[in-house]
């Protein structure tokens, strides 16, 4: 059987070739270091595609590699709107073929509405601008991209109630939300189940999770806190996520009742406003 790779972002196939072009000229990563004027162990990084180097340190090591400007060329494609921690989660998102999704309080980001999307960055700052909540918006909202077209991969949603009920930013808002999931699972595009507060515990009660499968790459498991995320990719812990997603899945609604749930809860909303 064929051994099945790590799916690479773009990030990863950047610091791979920085190796390659590296190694090609007969130099180590102490001796790149110095000329970049940065640690090996920052260069160890650009080369895993765990950091990136700025536009500077790219000119550098063109420099040092006789590379002609190659890699401060690329870094330009490179360059991401997401958080240092979700860049490489992002990256692969685009490549998924299968997509299983869970939220404990919020609604996943690759669902949300351009108003529920203000709602939640609008409480991360004291003093938000109107400008940066536009940007933050357009962003996460962009990433629903991925859902569309004959290649869009299949997807999975498992809600926690709470995510239904918790009113982030009015009636109006949680509405047009709930009646957006409603409206892509009746059209075919997503698999939801719920699961209700009367299941009590479960198996992903300490937060968000996230499973990305691919067509010739191994699955990962993304995890997330505040300002803060964490992407596994050894098979081990990629199952330990897997297996709690399916415990939490056993007790979660049929299909069919996590439709009809989400509907009522949605129509609970629009009646607040009449």
């Amino acid at each position: 059987m064929a051994e099945v790779s790590k799916p690479r972002t773009p990030r990863q196939k950047y610091g791979e070739e920085l190796k390659l072009r590296r190694i090609a000229a007969d130099m180590t990563q102490e001796m790149l270091s110095e000329i970049v004027v940065c640690s090996p162990t920052l260069i160890s990084h650009f080369e895993a595609g765990r950091r990136l180097p700025n536009p500077d340190d790219a000119k550098r090591i063109d420099a040092a590699l006789g590379t002609d400007g190659f890699f401060a060329r690329w870094l330009g494609d490179l360059d991401s709107r997401y958080a240092n921690f979700f860049v490489l989660a992002a990256e692969l998102e685009q490549q998924a073929t299968e997509i299983r999704q869970f939220g404990s309080l919020l609604i996943p980001g690759l669902l949300q509405t351009e108003a529920y999307a203000r709602a939640v960055f609008s409480v991360y700052d004291p003093n938000p601008r109107p400008e940066d909540l536009d940007e933050f918006v357009v962003v996460r909202t962009g990433r629903a991209q991925a859902l569309e077209g004959p290649s869009a991969p299949v997807v999975w949603t498992l809600l926690d109630e709470a995510c239904l009920r918790r009113r982030v930013g009015g009636p109006r808002v949680m509405a047009e939300q709930l009646r957006k999931i409603a409206g892509m699972v009746e059209a075919g595009r997503l698999r939801l189940h719920i699961l209700p507060f009367g299941a009590g515990e479960h198996a992903l009660m300490e937060g968000m999770l996230y499973l990305m499968s691919f067509e010739d790459a191994a699955p990962v498991a993304y995890v997330e806190g505040y300002h803060m995320g964490y992407l596994k990719d050894d098979p081990a812990q990629v199952n330990k996520c897997q297996v709690a997603y399916s415990l939490a899945l056993s007790d979660a609604l049929p299909h069919k009742e996590s439709l009809a749930l989400i509907k009522a809860i949605a129509k609970e909303y629009e009646d607040e406003l009449q």
